[in-house]
C-alpha cells in the first residue's frame, strides 16, 4: 500500500520536480512554468495524476477500485484519481508518477530522461 509520504519521495526523485502548496493540497510540478503533473487530496488517501481523456475509461473500467474520477471536477480535463492503498508497490507507485510527469514535462526535458520508467535502484 502507498502513502502519502511514498508519493511524496517518488514525485520530488523525478527530474524539476518540486512541491507547492495549491487548494490547500500539496502538488507536484515541473519545469519553468510549473505544471502540475501530481497532487494529493486532503486526506491524503487519494493522489490525482494527469491522463489523457481517451485512456480514461479504460483504466477505470479495468481497477475501478484504483482509478476513477472526481465527478464535476476531473470531467473536462485530462486528469483522474488514484486509491493509494489500491496500489501494490514502489513500483506501480514510480509508473504512474513517472507517466504523468512525461505528460506535464517541457518536451526537452522529457527528452533527456527516457529511462523514467525505471525505479532508481533497479
Amino acid at each position: 500500500m502507498a502513502t502519502a509520504d511514498d508519493v511524496r519521495r517518488i514525485a520530488l526523485s523525478l527530474p524539476e520536480a518540486v512541491e507547492k502548496l495549491a487548494w490547500g493540497m500539496p502538488t507536484f510540478r515541473v519545469g519553468a512554468a510549473g505544471k502540475i503533473f501530481a497532487s494529493l487530496d486532503d486526506d491524503d488517501r487519494v493522489m490525482g495524476v494527469k491522463c489523457p481523456q481517451e485512456d480514461r475509461a479504460e483504466l477505470i473500467a479495468s481497477e475501478p477500485e484504483k482509478f476513477f474520477l472526481r465527478e464535476g471536477h476531473d470531467d473536462g480535463y485530462a486528469w483522474m484519481r488514484v486509491r493509494l492503498a489500491a496500489l501494490d508497490d514502489d513500483e506501480e507507485l514510480h509508473a504512474i508518477l513517472a507517466d504523468s510527469w512525461r505528460q506535464a514535462a517541457p518536451r526537452r526535458l522529457a527528452g533527456e530522461h527516457p529511462d523514467l520508467g525505471t525505479p532508481p535502484g533497479e
